[in-house]
């Protein structure tokens, strides 16, 4: 399979691409001229240096299917409601109708479990149907982006994989999220400030992500015209307290975990967990 990947230099594509090199795939990995993050070299894949808008119908003709996992704004980069608009939105939309006039036939779109928002209050084990309920500006722009999406592979026929992920965390992730900023903080010797930590969390590998993602690319259940919902996770609940003094341990810290020493954030769900089909 001929393979359109975008996002390939961040946290989860490196992953991804670290995961298909060496398959039978073949993979385009399109990347900003002005990025930053290098364009590793894998086996079958070549990179595209050119930026996601300017992304054309002739620059994906000849691939079977798309993989779209860049997104701007992901926790903790900032980025204004104006730029969520046109790159969550409008050019994503944009990337999907000219994969689909290349005569590209199937979809996998990297979601967010924040897309959930206020329903992770309503279960205990939020399912994929769930009321699309954000918070913040970045989950807004993930929900309507999915809602466009899902809409035009249904209007259009088309096949598409939408996978909300949960708390990925893993090698590569920016050092302000909470796994690298504990990992951090533990071979360093000093002690960590955190929350009560009673907020209930999947943490899932980000190797076990790009697995996800993988086999969403190569499963033969999808119909075209009936997107497929998954929630992407470990199934294994845990609060973040646990999470941490598991890590903790597993590190040999020296230092001391401060329970308490930060507030919880507004509007934060204290459980937050997907079911997992």
């Amino acid at each position: 399979m001929r393979i359109f990947l975008t996002g390939g230099t961040g946290f989860i594509g490196s992953h991804f691409l670290a995961r298909m090199s060496g398959t039978r795939h073949q993979i385009t990995a399109v990347r900003r001229p002005t990025s930053s993050a290098p364009a590793r070299a894998y086996p079958g894949v070549t990179w595209l240096e050119k930026p996601l808008d300017a992304v054309d119908a002739s620059d994906l003709a000849g691939h079977d299917a798309l993989v779209h996992l860049a997104s701007t704004g992901v926790s903790p980069k900032p980025a204004s409601w104006s730029e969520l608009l046109y790159w969550n939105v409008t050019v994503s939309m944009q990337l999907v109708e000219r994969a689909h006039e290349a005569g590209i036939h199937r979809f996998v779109v990297a979601g967010s479990s924040a897309e959930y928002g206020r329903s992770a209050n309503d279960y205990a084990f939020i399912p994929v149907d769930a009321p699309l309920r954000p918070v913040s500006p970045y989950a807004a722009s993930k929900a309507a982006a999915c809602i466009l999406a899902s809409t035009f592979a249904r209007a259009c026929h088309l096949e598409l994989a939408y996978l909300r992920i949960f708390s990925a965390y893993g090698e590569g992730q920016c050092e302000q999220n909470f796994w690298p900023a504990l990992r951090a903080a533990a071979l360093a010797g000093e002690d960590f400030m955190m929350t009560s930590g009673e907020q209930v969390r999947d943490f899932v590998p980000v190797e076990d992500v790009a697995d996800a993602i993988a086999t969403a690319v190569e499963r033969r259940d999808l119909v075209k015209g009936t997107p497929k919902f998954v929630n992407v996770g470990s199934g294994l609940p845990v609060s973040m307290r646990e999470f941490a003094q598991r890590c903790w341990t597993e590190w040999n810290a020296q230092g001391k975990l401060i329970l308490g020493a930060l507030p919880y954030r507004p509007n934060e769900p204290m459980r937050f967990v997907p079911a997992i089909d």
